[in-house]
């Protein structure tokens, strides 16, 4: 336990964390990097490149900083990085090489004169702390899901049985377990790790399970992007080719209720609220399912969505497109979705349920909106590719 001298230590180096944070945490993650290999398949180089994950875990010890004396008030934020950290099989052996390497990055960024011993012992005791929660939260999902019908612990091979092309650029991989067992259910909003061997580097990453729970197998549904090592990998691997996956984690997952449910998406970001319409279907909750896509060629899953709207008459749908040519099935609308547009797509009762997700920006301005438009902020719910951020 943190004694209140370190306490007040730790509170008081949160002014220099708020304008010199994320300058610790890219020095940080520069040496760990450089000098542990054996982390380097948790981290995507990609969100290392453009920033975002330092951002992340410098808004994550500030936030750790500020509410040292009352950890119940971090919300969500533990619960979110411990599935986070589930799914890439972040283990015990991981903590002592990532707490090394940030107290030194504490010392030789914020320098000896401000981090002395004893601010040093006061990290050193606050990241202790810290480690042994999530490490003891992490170990009761991963027996959890080991003890689940179908479930299991670290990596189990998969090969795909299946690939579908949605659209112009998103796939769809049918997994399926190597040893013909059962597989672990997950709920509608979760994603599962995959680690890929890609030139002799392992590579992990997370894919929202875009369908829902069967029993024998997953549905991931990933967009090809520019210069993506791992989902350019996954696009070239043919039926037949093995992979490894770790088991579904993820706590942005569809809430029981009878409320109207509103599924919003723009991009690939409309994976995870198809395992969520699935789902919702089987009850009687009225569900309005808005999709924001480029064009038409990049809209994926539009056939499917209409023949489940032809079938399910609680279920209404539409969708925006950037841009839009006259011999293109039509959208709803074309240009960006506007505060006016989603006003006429909501349900007229705003005691809704929402959950959306996309692009960082799409995301913002759809928080915004729904707040405008009368949404209850607790009943808006999102989740990130990638490392947490603010979107304000």
């Amino acid at each position: 336990m943190l004694c209140a001298e370190q306490r007040a230590l730790i509170k008081a180096t949160v002014p220099l964390l708020e304008t010199g944070g994320e300058a610790l945490t890219q020095h940080f993650y520069r040496s760990m990097l450089a000098e542990h290999p054996e982390v380097r398949p948790l981290f995507n180089q990609a969100h290392q490149a453009s920033g975002d994950q330092p951002r992340a875990l410098a808004n994550g010890v500030l936030m750790y900083a500020k509410h040292i004396d009352r950890l119940d008030q971090l919300g969500g934020l533990v619960s979110q990085v411990v599935n986070k950290h589930v799914a890439l099989q972040v283990l015990p052996e991981h903590y002592p090489i990532v707490g090394a390497c940030l107290l030194r990055a504490i010392r030789e960024v914020l320098g000896e004169e401000i981090a002395t011993d004893e601010v040093i012992a006061a990290w050193a005791a606050a990241y202790g702390q810290l480690a042994d929660i999530l490490i003891g939260t992490e170990e009761q999902l991963y027996s959890a899901t080991a003890e689940a019908p179908g479930g299991w612990r670290g990596a189990r091979p998969f090969r795909i049985a299946r690939k579908v092309i949605e659209s112009a650029e998103i796939t769809s991989f049918y997994l399926e377990p190597e040893d013909g067992g059962e597989v672990v259910a997950h709920k509608p909003g979760q994603y599962i790790g995959l680690r890929l061997h890609i030139d002799g580097e392992e590579i992990r990453r997370n894919y929202s399970l875009s369908s829902a729970s069967n029993g024998r197998g997953y549905r991931i549904s990933v967009k090809r992007e520019p210069g993506g090592v791992a989902s350019s990998a996954l696009h070239r691997m043919d039926v037949g080719e093995r992979l490894e996956l770790f088991a579904p984690a993820g706590e942005f997952t569809l809430q029981p209720g009878d409320k109207p449910l509103v599924l919003i998406s723009g991009g690939v970001g409309i994976t995870p609220t198809l395992a969520m319409l699935e789902d919702a279907l089987k009850t009687e909750r009225p569900i309005h399912f808005i999709h924001c896509a480029r064009n038409a060629d990049a809209h994926a899953f539009r056939q499917m969505v209409d023949t489940l709207a032809e079938r399910h008459g609680q279920l209404k749908r539409f969708y925006c497109y950037d841009e839009h040519r006259g011999d293109e099935p039509q959208p709803d609308a074309v240009g960006l979705i506007t505060e006016e547009r989603l006003d006429a797509w909501l349900p007229a009762d705003r005691d809704l349920g929402a959950y959306f997700l996309g692009p960082k920006p799409f995301m913002a301005a759809i928080r915004r909106q729904l707040r405008a438009l009368g949404v209850p902020e607790q009943q808006a719910r999102y989740e990130f590719f990638g490392p947490a951020s603010a979107l304000e």
